[in-house]
């Protein structure tokens, strides 16, 4: 756990007037492979960052949560009143309400905290800052009223279930699953409320690589729409065929059926399906190649799963717009790259990230490339965070 950052330390005795209690480290994921896979009860490999929410939390004395986070507005929400509401849809208040709700679905009794937060991982940038923030208040929660009773798989479901129910969002449970565990995780969502996940023992560093990831100057959280869209339309095919899920429905039987597919659902439909076939092989592949060390094979595996989302699964670009900045950031980090490496669509698409696997000795010409194109600051060199969600007692 790192040190107590100071300036939040004495923005929270200044706006509350005691002293925190508590400490709190949410760090954001990048997404490793698995690109819309989770909510498919497919498989992903995902990790846990260096860059995270830091918190400082007490007891108030009171029934209602106060928030504070630096650069945006206080939150406070009573805790009489813990049911979703359609008015906080895609609100921070939402999430806040949300989670003590599901804490007092378990028995535990929610009483008054104040948590003051200071982010590093940006909303809207492909880091899952939703995800982090939800962890953050569910550690917060769990230290102040379960006395850390709850582990760290049922804090992801339950944030997961936060962000689906009360916030408004169809995700998956990738993004809370590798916030919670920390470390690269091979994830599972084959079964329904079911978290199986294994840890993945490899250093991208010490094979001679750095994961960069490109914030490419539009905020991805404005296209909930288009995000929405892939889980709807990958199920909606699911469904023609008698399932829930594509995990439910072999490949062959969806081949089998386009022509009845397109008629019902058109052809977008029928490719972010089979794009969900196709990258379930390469998240496979490469967690073999990762247990195995074989860096080259993953690269290899890695552009082919990013060409297939942007052919098949289309989240790259926002279709009809001449603004397409993860598509132009792909192909300037291509040229940059010269072959080596690869670069894909990172996490839910449609204009946050991008990822990059660059090799160390040509890192820093990389990051000025991007630098150049997208602005100062936008290209960031990330280290795996392998503790993943946590408190400490102050």
């Amino acid at each position: 756990m790192q040190s107590v950052d100071m300036t939040l330390y004495d923005v929270f005795l200044e706006r509350f007037g005691t002293k925190p209690a508590l400490e709190i480290v949410s760090p954001g994921r990048t997404e490793i492979a698995g690109n819309h896979t989770d909510h498919e009860g497919g498989h992903v490999i995902a990790a846990a960052v260096n860059r995270a929410i830091t918190g400082l939390a007490a007891t108030n004395g009171t029934n209602a949560i106060r928030l504070l986070s630096l650069g945006f507005c206080d939150v406070e929400v009573q805790l009489d009143e813990l049911a979703a509401r359609d008015d906080e849809r895609e609100t921070t208040t939402a999430l806040v309400r949300g989670m003590a709700a599901l804490f007092a679905e378990r028995g535990f009794v929610p009483a008054g905290f104040d948590l003051a937060c200071k982010s590093e991982v940006l909303g809207g940038s492909g880091l899952s800052s939703s995800a982090a923030f939800e962890l953050e208040l569910a550690q917060t929660m769990n230290a102040l009223w379960a006395d850390g009773a709850l582990p760290a798989d049922e804090l992801a479901m339950m944030s997961q279930r936060c962000e689906r129910e009360w916030f408004g969002k169809p995700c998956g449970l990738m993004d809370q699953a590798a916030v919670a565990l920390g470390g690269i995780q091979h994830m599972d969502f084959s079964q329904p409320g079911v978290l199986a996940a294994r840890a993945i023992d490899y250093d991208f560093e010490e094979a001679g690589y750095a994961i960069c990831i490109v914030e490419v100057g539009a905020d991805h959280s404005a296209n909930t729409a288009d995000y929405a869209a892939v889980p709807a339309e990958m199920q909606a095919v699911a469904k023609e065929l008698g399932a829930d899920v594509l995990s439910e429905v072999p490949a062959d039987k969806v081949y089998a059926a386009i022509p009845e597919l397109r008629e019902a659902l058109g052809d977008r439909a029928v490719l972010r399906a089979l794009h969900y076939y196709a990258e379930e092989v390469f998240v496979a592949s490469r967690a073999r190649a990762l247990d195995a060390g074989d860096m080259d094979a993953f690269l290899s595996l890695t552009r082919l799963s990013g060409a297939s989302s942007a052919m098949f699964l289309q989240n790259v670009s926002v279709g009809g717009s001449a603004d397409q900045p993860s598509m132009l950031a792909i192909a300037v980090a291509q040229n940059l790259l010269r072959g080596r490496g690869a670069v894909r669509v990172h996490g839910g698409g449609f204009g946050g990230t991008i990822q990059a696997f660059v090799p160390l000795d040509a890192v820093d010409e990389f990051c000025a490339g991007m630098d150049a194109v997208f602005g100062e600051g936008a290209c960031g060199v990330y280290r795996v965070d392998h503790k993943g969600a946590r408190f400490q007692w102050l």
